[in-house]
């Protein structure tokens, strides 16, 4: 699973019939603390998330697939699986 924030919504004219009805999202995968953390990717949202919120992405085909579209086997590399209310992490892992 990848931690992420959403950036926006992605917008498509025209699209798979299979992703009807799904929202693109692009995605910042970051740190438990926060910080930005590699390239950004697209993801289609299954949870209803929206810009700003810190979310949980499922990056592998079988999973994605049915996470957003209900139906396995779309070619969908990642999906957002949950929005995250909240990050706890110990004390060693604050300071790191």
């Amino acid at each position: 699973m990848i931690l992420a924030r959403v950036l926006g919504n992605v917008v498509a004219t025209q699209k798979n019939e299979r992703y009807d009805g799904a929202r693109v999202m692009l995605c910042q995968p970051i740190t438990p603390a926060g910080e930005e953390t590699g390239a950004t990717l697209l993801a289609l949202d299954s949870v209803d998330a929206g810009a700003g919120d810190v979310v949980l992405i499922v990056q592998e085909g079988w999973g994605a697939s049915t996470a957003a579209t209900g139906v396995a086997g779309a070619a969908i590399d990642s999906a957002i699986v949950g929005v995250v209310d909240r990050i706890d992490l110990l004390p060693d892992e604050v300071a790191r």
